[in-house]
């Protein structure tokens, strides 16, 4: 359990220098869909990180919902407001609504649900031909 939060964390901080250098490197579409699949990453990660024994199935909706849930709450106009006094409440609740977002948010669990469902089952077969248990 302390390797899957440690490996959580590492996954973390890798999300954040992508997020960050897409940023600095790309424009347009790319920086703004992947940035969007990128936050639901860093969601699933955090998800990880809480409960480290979370199917990769259910980290993979809890971060959708959250990434949808934050989407859909600017509909109501308060993160716009708070993003434009806040660089925190900008990265973390965006301000405008823009349904491609919910495509690239699904991308994004879509990907880590992958990358997830590997490194368990990569661990699976690990145990079973060392002889440990599972």
């Amino acid at each position: 359990m302390r390797g899957m939060r440690w490996g959580a964390a590492a996954a973390g901080l890798l999300t954040v220098v992508a997020g960050l250098g897409l940023r600095t490197a790309a424009t347009g579409v790319v920086a703004k869909y992947g940035g969007d699949a990128l936050y639901t990453v860093l969601v699933y990660v955090l998800v990880v990180m809480v409960a480290p024994r979370i199917r990769p199935g259910r980290a993979a909706v809890a971060a959708l919902l959250v990434s949808w849930g934050v989407e859909f709450f600017q509909l109501t106009g308060l993160p716009a407001r708070w993003s434009a006094e806040s660089t925190a409440a900008r990265l973390v609740l965006g301000s405008t609504f823009n349904v491609p977002d919910l495509l690239w948010y699904a991308a994004g669990a879509g990907g880590c649900w992958a990358v997830h469902q590997c490194l368990v089952r990569g661990r699976g077969r690990m145990r079973s031909t060392t002889g440990e248990e599972s």
